[in-house]
């Protein structure tokens, strides 16, 4: 894997990377523009954290969250997208767009839906589920129990992915990125 930074994402689909269509290739059913996905994976964020932070209160009492779990959470929005990219064998390529609360990844290898799944999931796993369900076990452990409710929250434009790789993959199918969207094809 090669981390490339490109910096600021400005919306131009036609600059992000990308490789050559595959023969058959299905474009996923999905948002086709940036912006749109911003918000409505933003919505979705909100949602889940404050459905989280209500569990939390259940569980640690309402003013019990920790502020330095929320700043860490923060600390987070970048090692996230690198976990993403150590699950790509090639190249791949940073994108940040903070107006719209994005930092992206985009690699134009193509996947199975198993490592597409993993992939999409593993950050929120190692920032968001284990550390949540470490303060689910040990409520004094606010810390962990913010830092899990945030991530799990930023992670919303992941579960959309998983989410469409999941109803619209066919078994044995691969994926690729091209520009903005997500394909399937059978190899």
């Amino acid at each position: 894997m090669k981390l490339i930074y490109k910096g600021k994402y400005n919306g131009d689909v036609n600059t992000l990377p990308h490789g050559e269509h595959k023969p058959g290739a299905v474009k996923f059913k999905e948002f086709d523009d940036a912006k749109t996905l911003g918000i409505v994976a933003n919505v979705i964020a909100l949602v889940i954290t404050v459905g989280l932070f209500f569990l939390f209160a259940v569980r640690a009492g309402a003013r019990n969250f920790s502020l330095s779990g929320c700043a860490a959470s923060l600390l987070c929005l970048f090692p996230h997208e690198i976990l993403h990219a150590i699950c790509f064998k090639k190249e791949v390529y940073l994108y940040t767009n903070l107006k719209q609360g994005m930092l992206f990844v985009v690699g134009p290898e193509d996947m199975t839906k198993a490592r597409f799944i993993f992939m999409s999931l593993l950050p929120n796993l190692v920032f968001g589920f284990i550390p949540y369900v470490i303060f689910l076990i040990f409520p004094e452990q606010r810390f962990l129990g913010t830092l899990g409710a945030l991530c799990l929250g930023m992670g919303a434009g992941d579960y959309y992915n998983v989410f469409n790789a999941l109803t619209q993959m066919p078994r044995g199918a691969r994926t690729y990125l091209y520009q903005f969207n997500s394909y399937w094809y059978m190899p």
